[in-house]
């Protein structure tokens, strides 16, 4: 069987809430089909138990990935990471908990089929009612920051439950560079900058209580990360070559050259290989066998393209 959804699932310290969360998403799995959608369950250096509940829950899919980071790098590390080596063509990030009610992700899917990015939103009336008026208070504020630093005119880009189109997504963790709570926020943000198209989701979540956010000093760090968007150079290594390039010769290339998590930009004149910011030795490869250009492109050379997973 072919999968077509890929399942991101990035967890810190997540012991206490995972079998809940396996309970919401396991019925989901049965309609979408559990041999066309893997997991990918990505343990960010958890110091609990958290890897090994995670075996017990997941481990029994005939479609999963349990991945461990070597330490705590961050929510958006570990999500880049999960895109890297995401099989299907729909690509569903989802927090551990499921605390958006995962009974949703087959309107998300039906949406990535005409949309690049669909993220979810909780929006009702224009607001987002947490557990508590201190955490509503300041997530309000979040949101106001993060439209002034990225652009974006979503109101809930926090929301863990995402989904991507997996040549989209894999052109997006390629450039960020966020590793923290502010991944989402520069997602956005580089999705305006390469006028990408998003379609938001209104989705019904429950507040579950346990989150690994700390409001003050992880508050703290993503107003640096967000006011640091606009200073940041986005430029990664890239492999030019024709226009016509086929997805199989990018992909046999890639295996020879030992690097993954790539996509294709494809314009009107020619076809680049975008690589992660490391891949430059790869791309030597993939350019020797294919007869391209291995250079630096930015963001500019790569909007307004059509992106494809390799």
């Amino acid at each position: 069987m072919t999968i077509t959804t890929s399942i991101i699932i990035p967890a810190y310290n997540e012991e206490a809430r995972l079998a809940r969360g396996f309970a919401r998403l396991s019925p989901v799995l049965n309609e979408l089909g559990a041999t066309n959608t893997e997991v990918i369950f990505i343990d960010d250096g958890s110091t609990d138990a958290t890897l090994k509940i995670a075996h017990d829950l997941y481990g029994g899919l005939p479609e999963k990935l349990l991945m461990q980071q070597p330490k705590n790098l961050g929510k958006g590390a570990a999500v880049r990471l999960g895109i890297a080596v995401a099989q299907g063509d729909n690509i569903i990030v989802a927090d551990a908990d499921m605390a958006i009610n995962p009974v949703q992700m087959p309107q998300m899917i039906a949406l990535l089929q005409t949309h690049a990015v669909v993220p979810g939103s909780r929006t009702v009336n224009g607001k987002i009612e947490y557990d508590s008026v201190l955490r509503s208070i300041a997530g309000s504020a979040f949101s106001k920051m993060v439209k002034h630093y990225t652009g974006t005119t979503l109101r809930d880009t926090q929301c863990g439950f995402k989904g991507f189109q997996r040549g989209t997504a894999r052109v997006l963790a390629a450039l960020a560079m966020i590793d923290g709570f502010a991944y989402d926020a520069e997602f956005f943000y580089l999705a305006r900058l390469l006028e990408i198209d998003i379609e938001p989701l209104t989705v019904t979540w429950d507040d579950v209580r346990g989150s690994s956010v700390k409001l003050g000093s992880d508050s703290r760090k993503m107003l640096h990360d967000l006011r640091d968007l606009s200073k940041t150079v986005y430029e990664n290594p890239i492999v030019e070559l024709p226009k016509e390039i086929e997805v199989s010769a990018v992909s046999d290339a890639a295996r020879k050259a030992r690097v993954q998590g790539l996509a294709l930009a494809r314009g009107e004149t020619n076809t680049l290989v975008v690589l992660p910011r490391d891949g430059s030795l790869g791309g030597l490869g993939i350019a020797a066998t294919l007869n391209g250009t291995l250079r630096i492109a930015g963001v500019g050379e790569l909007k307004n393209r059509t992106y494809e997973a390799v």
